[in-house]
């Protein structure tokens, strides 16, 4: 049996609200009575906790359609003693996220009956709530519950705010969103930066960079928020987007004046702005800049960059290349970034050790050691001197797949070339030792560590205490650490 409801009015604050119509499945069966499936088995409901922690469960693992919430509703409220707000908040909650099914006004209907029977909403169900009626476009509901939960005595914070302006941008009504961070403080509330990050969005995504970049200055000179790397991005790239360049590279230069340091996200938009609108030396200018700040850039993006500065007469050299293999290696496209080594040889360019070790750290952390073992004999057949950042990669990987002996081999032959090990070397063998029991190798590597002059930190020390934990020698696990103690570690 079904029953409809019709509109519902409820006066607070001053304020009429209406809450929508919405449809009632009628009540269940007795308690005790009434079985629910869930998706392992059918549960005879003949303990409240066990009731209670199935429709957790139910929550977190989520609902189809709308009808199970329902009837679970249904079946909390005819419990005697009421279960608590965070039952239900956690139902309305798992409902909401049936968007498809537009629940919000089931859940408005639903939250204003548990009222009815005497449930006090607290901040997050009033949080809930507002953001049901945002979904709807009644922000101004929104508004109210606001009011509620001041009368309530629940200060709004930065979430329930949010929501209010998140709303304001999912019905188009931008102006009245950057309007809110003044009513907010009027309110006795400081805005926080996902505030801030809501409105930009929102004005970015109409291409209103106007209002966007008059925010921003206020936003400057403001004194208990600053804008971050996040709205400076967003910023930029919606100028990009309308193919305003110039006041993008103003903005760029102004985060980066400001302390900001642009990343990888926004010197792609800048790159990809200037390509889109045919500024190739403009592109190649930000390329550079990235290149030489230690940033690898997005690979489509270089790539094409690449070929318009061979295009234009100006070949890569060889950070242009070293930049190409690390963006490879770090997307674990091993086998493109040996392309790139290729052609760096058929344009007659040498690799150098930055070149080699970002392959060789990539080839072991990939588990290709075989190919790593040649890479590293190959740079030496053409002039590159492996360094110690050369010796540690290809002796982590060594370590890593339980090749010890070989990777004391490594350790000998770099000293044997007259290069320096440092502590992270002495630390990968180190704590290969200790995990294979081999305590005593241990020792006398931290002995030859402090020989060697480079002396041995905290981390150090904490390795071969385990070690001697797991192997069950417990005085040399205390003589180390005494000796930490004292070096004041």
């Amino acid at each position: 049996m079904k029953m409809m409801m019709k509109s519902t009015s409820l006066c607070f604050n001053g304020g009429t609200v209406l809450f929508p119509p919405f449809t009632l499945i009628s009540p269940p069966f007795p308690f005790h009575f009434r079985y629910f499936s869930t998706k392992k088995r059918i549960v005879a409901i003949d303990d409240r906790h066990l009731f209670l922690d199935s429709v957790r469960d139910h929550c977190k693992l989520g609902f189809s359609d709308i009808k199970l919430p329902i009837s679970l509703f249904h079946q909390l409220t005819s419990l005697r003693p009421l279960p608590s707000l965070i039952v239900f908040s956690q139902l309305f909650t798992a409902i909401s996220k049936l968007k498809r099914l537009q629940p919000h006004s089931t859940i408005i209907s639903l939250s204003t009956h548990i009222e009815f029977l005497g449930i006090r909403p607290d901040m997050h169900s009033l949080g809930i709530l507002a953001n049901c009626y945002c979904h709807l476009g009644r922000v101004d509901f929104g508004f109210s519950i606001m009011a509620k939960s001041l009368k309530l005595g629940y200060p709004p914070n930065c979430v329930f705010l949010n929501t209010l302006i998140n709303g304001y941008v999912h019905c188009g009504k931008l102006p009245l969103a950057t309007q809110l961070p003044n009513k907010i403080i009027n309110l006795g509330f400081q805005p926080d930066i996902v505030t801030y990050g809501a409105i930009f969005k929102g004005l970015c995504r109409i291409g209103n960079n106007a209002s966007a970049l008059t925010l921003l200055t206020k936003m400057q000179s403001a004194a208990h928020c600053k804008p971050n790397l996040v709205i400076y991005s967003t910023i930029i790239d919606s100028l990009c987007k309308d193919s305003l360049l110039q006041q993008a590279m103003d903005l760029f230069s102004a985060a980066k004046t400001n302390g900001i340091q642009p990343n990888v996200v926004t010197y792609n938009t800048l790159i990809r702005g200037f390509y889109n609108s045919g500024c190739r030396e403009e592109a190649k200018g930000v390329l550079t800049e990235m290149l030489k700040s230690n940033i690898a850039p997005d690979m489509e993006d270089a790539e094409k960059l690449l070929d318009i500065m061979t295009q234009n007469g100006c070949e890569p050299n060889v950070v242009s290349f070293s930049t190409m293999v690390n963006g490879y290696v770090k997307h674990k496209n091993i086998d493109k970034a040996f392309t790139v080594l290729e052609e760096m040889f058929q344009k007659g360019i040498t690799p150098d050790v930055v070149t080699y070790n970002t392959l060789i750290d990539g080839l072991c952390k990939a588990n290709r050691l075989t190919l790593a073992r040649q890479l590293f004999t190959d740079m030496q057949a053409h002039g590159v001197t492996p360094d110690v950042v050369s010796y540690s990669s290809l002796l982590d990987g060594l370590c890593k797949s339980a090749h010890l002996d070989e990777a004391v081999a490594v350790l000998e032959d770099m000293e044997d070339k007259g290069v320096k090990a440092d502590i992270f070397t002495y630390s990968i063998l180190m704590d290969s030792y200790c995990k294979k029991g081999l305590m005593t190798e241990a020792a006398r590597l931290l002995r030859i560590m402090e020989d060697n002059g480079c002396f041995p930190d905290g981390i150090t020390y904490t390795t071969i205490i385990r070690g001697y934990i797991l192997n069950n020698d417990f005085a040399k696990a205390l003589y180390y650490r005494d000796l930490m103690v004292s070096k004041e570690f």
